[in-house]
């Protein structure tokens, strides 16, 4: 659906020039929720615009669905920008006019009669489950109401894709749960391709199929959620995955010498990933029984991506070093990632 080639845009000039985007390039499905990731500063939102021309790249080239939008003259690209729905992380909502006007207002010139526009608000509005608010103004709705408000406006003239520029930065834990499920319920039921840009990476994993990493303008790692997230490659990426997780809060307990971290003779404190496609085992339970060690889990942070685990758990060990040994061969074989974090023998 989004093929983006060697896309460049600067800011500036000189010393003061800033490559927001720097020789980006990606494929996006067709009907693919792909999210793009990046802390602040990373051109993530220049990206975004680029797809769609609000901001014109310097070089390289969009097409969008087989239109190339970088050789679209103005009045193409008006036309085409109608497929493409936007919705950003402040709603853009016009505060003077009532909901269904602000749903209304890109059907302008669209040649639909009243009734038909009317007809077609509350067809939106109930998409988004806010029938009710119809004659409400935007100060009387809530955050997560604004951005559903946003959504039916961005969906008003039937796009085949929807950019979300940090589309739920704004709102609150919950709501952004809600506002999450009900666009993986529109890109199911409407098969619409979705772009989220975010520095969340929570939200890329609720409903992202895959991601792109940006930073400085450049993407530096992508794939599926589950390939990207479990076996990081690029240390902007592990540091993400830092922001989420507990189980790096044991090295700072380790560097403290706090008493949690204290060991017995024969003891080990391990950090085990898990990054494996397929149903989960209980690999902890059969090997404490079959090796006859004891595994005492101090840290977990475990979650289900794409029907597979992925996090890990921070575990001391205790037993037999010969046992202790083949229980780390045995995590291994399943595939399970093991780093040593402490061991009694060279413990001060």
């Amino acid at each position: 659906m989004i093929e983006i080639k060697h896309v460049c845009k600067d800011f500036g000039d000189g010393k003061l020039c800033v490559h927001a985007v720097d020789d980006v390039s990606l494929n996006i499905a067709t009907g693919d929720i792909f999210g793009v990731i990046g802390f602040s500063g990373a051109g993530k939102s220049t990206l975004v615009r680029c797809i769609n021309l609000l901001e014109r790249p310097d070089s390289g080239s969009v097409v969008i669905d087989g239109t190339e939008m970088t050789a679209l003259r103005p009045a193409e690209l008006r036309e085409a920008r109608k497929k493409i729905g936007m919705i950003f992380q402040h709603f853009n909502l016009m505060p003077s006019r009532t909901v269904a006007e602000n749903v209304a207002y890109p059907l302008k010139g669209s040649g639909l009669s009243r009734q038909e526009v009317r007809d077609r608000v509350r067809q939106l509005l109930k998409l988004v489950e806010l029938e009710e608010k119809e004659n409400a103004y935007p100060s009387q709705l809530s955050g997560g109401q604004k951005q559903r408000v946003a959504i039916a406006r961005a969906l008003a003239n039937d796009p085949k894709v929807l950019l979300c520029d940090e589309a739920t930065s704004a709102l609150d834990p919950q709501t952004t749960r809600q506002i999450l499920k009900l666009l993986k319920n529109l890109n199911q039921s409407l098969g619409i391709t979705v772009v989220l840009i975010t520095h969340e990476m929570a939200v890329v994993k609720e409903i992202c199929t895959h991601v792109a990493v940006m930073d400085h303008g450049q993407v530096v790692e992508q794939g599926d959620v589950y390939s990207v997230f479990a076996s990081p490659r690029m240390q902007i990426t592990q540091n993400f995955i830092r922001t989420t997780s507990n189980l790096h809060k044991v090295d700072e307990l380790i560097e403290e010498h706090a008493k949690l971290t204290d060991l017995e003779p024969g003891q080990l404190i391990v950090r085990l990933s898990y990054y494996s496609h397929g149903v989960s085992e209980p690999v902890i339970s059969y090997l404490s029984r079959t090796y006859n060690v004891d595994i005492n889990i101090i840290f977990a942070n475990v979650e289900i991506l794409q029907d597979s685990q992925l996090g890990g758990t921070v575990a001391i060990i205790s037993g037999e070093r010969e046992n202790v040994t083949k229980a780390i061969e045995y995590f291994i074989e399943k595939n399970v990632g093991v780093e040593v974090l402490k061991d009694a023998r060279y413990s001060a």
